[in-house]
C-alpha cells in the first residue's frame, strides 16, 4: 500500500502565494508536491526514506548535459507544497473522490516532519501553508517531472 506520494518537478524558480503574499520562494532546485494516504506506524521511516531519496535523486545536468547531479551536488533549493489531491480518485467517475487522502490533522503533522527532514540537509527549504488556498508559480526546467511513492 502506498502511503506517501511526492510529485517532483525540476525548476529554475518557483514561489507560492497565500492571500496575495509570497510565503515561500526558491531559485534553481525542486518543487515538491506531497500527500499522505494513511496513518501508519512506519510513516517516520517512509518520511526519512523519501527525504533521502529526493536529496540523492540525480535529475540535474552535469557539464555534458546528462542528468547526473543531485540537489545536494548543485546546492539547489527546495519548495514543498502539501497537495492532498495527489490521492484524488476518478476511476468510474468524473468528480474526484479524496477518501484515500489522510485526515488533515495527521497529514499536517507528517508534512511538517517531511519538511524538517529535508531541512536537515542544510539546503534552503521553503514551504507553503498546509491547508491554505495557494497559488503556485512554476518555471519548470526541462520539463522534468517524476512521481515518487513509498
Amino acid at each position: 500500500m502506498i502511503l506517501l506520494r511526492v510529485l517532483v518537478q525540476r525548476v529554475s524558480e518557483s514561489f507560492v502565494e497565500v492571500d496575495s503574499k509570497i510565503v515561500g520562494k526558491i531559485g534553481k532546485g525542486m518543487l515538491l508536491f506531497v500527500s499522505f494516504s494513511s496513518d501508519d506506524f512506519g510513516m517516520e521511516e517512509k518520511i526519512s526514506w523519501m527525504a533521502e531519496k529526493i536529496l540523492k535523486l540525480r535529475i540535474f545536468s552535469d557539464k555534458e548535459g546528462k542528468m547526473n547531479l543531485s540537489i545536494m551536488d548543485i546546492l539547489g533549493e527546495i519548495l514543498v507544497i502539501s497537495q492532498f489531491t495527489l490521492y484524488g480518485n476518478v476511476k468510474g467517475q468524473n468528480r474526484p473522490s479524496f477518501v484515500e487522502a489522510l485526515n488533515p490533522e495527521i497529514a499536517n503533522e507528517y508534512y511538517d516532519r517531511f519538511v524538517f527532514a529535508l531541512k536537515k540537509s542544510g539546503l534552503k527549504v521553503e514551504s507553503g501553508i498546509f491547508g491554505a488556498k495557494m497559488k503556485v508559480f512554476i518555471e519548470n526546467d526541462g520539463p522534468v517531472t517524476l512521481i515518487l511513492e513509498k
